[in-house]
């Protein structure tokens, strides 16, 4: 069997070649890339299993990357390194389609944790059933296109995300707090509205314009998906 192929963006040398040491230590197949001109070639013409991506890289930051990642391959997992831990840095790098985000300094254990996740998921993933049903509302896993008693419907990465959450969590009502650790991977900030935020987006583009409303709120505990609404 192959191992699995990894490609690590970082301009940092050092930090590159430790990542790509431990992670052949553990039987990953590592290519480096300096820059985001090399790894936007190495993009375009390998197969990779999973891309650790750093954002400030020279030529194409680590926010283009992904973009164009996505653009080659919506479900190739991708993990983004970061030396600043803010929010509005990690809601742009969910949006341009990361999957996960790791702030330097970070402990390899980790990152190998991260990465493993990652891999388990996309697995999981391709070997299960590709596509969500809810009340006319389907969502393909492959191809991102989500559609609503046939009509198509527009989500940016991070509400497809979120959508795909309640779906799998249909009929369960979801705290702000669960959300955020599992759909932001961030610790949940009672100063922030930024879930509300993105669930009226998501309600707008799903429960808008239809009959039967899909997305309810509980007062002071968050969130439902029903089924049958």
């Amino acid at each position: 069997m192959c191992p699995l192929k990894i490609l690590v963006v970082e301009d940092e040398k050092k930090i590159a070649e430790s990542i790509s040491q431990g992670l052949t230590e553990k039987q990953f197949d590592v290519d480096i890339a300096l820059d985001g001109l090399s790894a936007k070639k190495m993009i375009a013409d390998i197969s990779y299993d999973l891309i650790i991506l750093d954002i400030n890289v020279p030529f194409f930051n680590g926010y283009e990357l992904c973009v164009f990642i996505r653009q080659q391959n919506k479900n190739l997992p991708v993990l983004m390194l970061t030396a600043m831990d803010t929010l509005d840095q990690k809601l742009a790098g969910f949006d341009a389609g990361t999957d996960d985000y790791l702030v330097k300094p970070f402990d390899f254990k980790e990152l190998l944790v991260r990465v493993k996740a990652l891999l388990k998921r996309s697995s999981h993933y391709n070997a299960d059933d590709n596509v969500l049903q809810v009340s006319g509302l389907v969502m393909n896993l492959d191809s991102k296109q989500v559609t609503r008693n046939g009509k198509e419907i527009l989500l940016t990465a991070k509400e497809f995300q979120l959508l795909e959450y309640f779906i799998r969590n249909k009929n369960r009502v979801l705290s702000r707090a669960d959300i955020a650790i599992d759909v932001w991977d961030i610790d949940f900030d009672t100063g922030t509205n930024v879930i509300d935020v993105y669930v009226n987006f998501l309600r707008k583009k799903i429960d808008k314009e239809f009959d039967q409303k899909l997305i309810f709120t509980y007062v002071g505990l968050g969130y439902i998906l029903k089924e049958n609404g």
